[in-house]
């Protein structure tokens, strides 16, 4: 059995973790890269594998500011740092690559509340045992994709 993780960065992203095949859990991303290493540390044992949104320099719409995409910047990258220092493997994916593998369309013509509402939705019927939030669904959809291997 293999350790999964699945982490969709950013301050209101989460993960989504599964310890030697057991059932996945799901967090919202830790406030500090201390607690981030904290929370990634167990994966380190053993045979790991983090799937990792990969996600472009844009950050909210008109209006945002540079310290947005930098703050931003800065959390993907220590992501990327407490991986390669624990050694766990990861393969970055596109947003639309996950969204595809599950069939969940696209955005067009939604509001991105309806959007990010859905996704919730979606994930929560493939974990109904679990507390769902907006800030957990993109991981736990991404987890669900990679542990049927359809990313």
């Amino acid at each position: 059995m293999r350790t999964l993780l699945a982490i969709d960065p950013g301050a209101s992203g989460g993960i989504a973790i599964s310890l030697e095949g057991s059932a996945p859990s799901f967090t919202h991303m830790p406030e500090t890269v201390h607690d981030l290493a904290e929370l990634l540390e167990p994966a380190k044992h053993g045979n790991a594998h983090a799937y990792l949104e990969q996600v472009g320099g844009y950050v909210g719409g008109a209006g945002a500011p540079g310290s947005a995409m930098f703050n931003f910047g800065q959390n993907y990258g220590q992501i990327i740092g407490i991986l390669a220092a624990y050694q766990i493997p990861f393969t970055l994916v596109r947003p639309q690559k996950w969204q595809g593998a599950l069939s969940l369309g696209n955005s067009k013509g939604m509001s991105k509340t309806e959007w990010k509402n859905k996704l919730k939705a979606k994930a929560q019927q493939l974990f109904p045992s679990s507390k769902i939030t907006l800030a957990t669904a993109d991981a736990a959809l991404i987890w669900h994709a990679a542990a049927k291997n359809l990313i």
